[in-house]
């Protein structure tokens, strides 16, 4: 009886050591994930004054497939220190205060007048 103890110990005891290095293995991998992940990230710089594009989150059961998820142009009036951002609409007149999440900038394309070439394809050119 007293070896069949010392051997259930002795199975316990290793038992208990490939948890805890399991254990370490997870942190290990959840770590090296985190720094990937981190790494991936870009970082959003606003500044007042600047035209951004919201969000728009509210689920809705039969939304658009080629409708924008993005609504606006809105202008940032204000940044908080704790990540939101105040913005009004065009007019100025509604503002509120959204999640810096939420936004990403409005890249608008200059009015540049570009010369056009028009190609029928259905009337091919023989020559």
């Amino acid at each position: 009886m007293t070896l069949a103890g010392e051997a259930r110990k002795l199975q316990l005891s290793e038992l208990e050591e490939l948890r805890l290095e399991a254990y370490d293995n997870a942190v290990l991998y959840k770590e090296r994930t985190r720094r990937i992940h981190d790494a991936k990230i870009r970082k959003k710089e606003f500044w007042v004054g600047q035209k951004v594009l919201l969000f728009n989150s509210r689920f809705k059961m039969m939304a658009g497939k080629l409708r924008s998820k993005w609504s606006g142009p809105f202008v940032i009036k204000e940044i908080f220190s704790n990540g939101s951002i105040e913005v009004y609409d065009h007019n100025g007149v509604d503002t509120f205060v959204v999640n810096g999440h939420r936004l990403k900038p409005n890249h608008e394309l200059a009015e540049v007048e570009k010369e056009k070439e028009e190609c029928h394809l259905l009337d091919p050119v023989y020559e």
